[in-house]
């Protein structure tokens, strides 16, 4: 078996139990007139935003579960899906400032996921 860095441990359960815990809030806020008002501020339907809540949560649930096996297409997957995510969200999003935080702990999980020792657990 590969020796897991713990900081790779670390990120895919935060991914697994942050995407599981988002996954059912979300789905309670569905009909919510408060997330409906701010959803309809963007320009992208609420039908799309949703879609693309949902698949993000996924590859977030998928990627961590698949990070733990060592699955290296899951680390690029998350990179890229959450690269994309940004950028969607920079184009559509009318609350750009919201989004700093979110930046924030993205670029934290692609530093750990990138650091010497997560590479070589990945490599193998």
């Amino acid at each position: 078996m590969k020796d897991r860095p713990t900081s790779i441990t670390v990120v895919c359960w935060v991914l697994i139990v942050t995407g599981g815990i988002s996954l059912v809030t979300t789905t309670l806020m569905i009909g919510n007139p408060m997330v409906k008002e701010m959803m309809s501020k963007s320009m992208v339907p609420a039908s799309v935003q949703y879609l693309l809540m949902y698949v993000g949560l996924a590859i977030s649930i998928v990627s961590g579960i698949m990070m733990l096996k060592g699955q290296n297409w899951a680390r690029l997957l998350y990179v890229i899906w959450g690269a994309f995510g940004f950028v969607f969200s920079l184009v559509t999003s009318p609350m750009k400032l919201a989004m700093i935080p979110g930046l924030v702990i993205f670029a934290i999980i692609v530093f750990f996921l990138f650091r010497p020792a997560a590479s070589e657990y990945f490599a193998k």
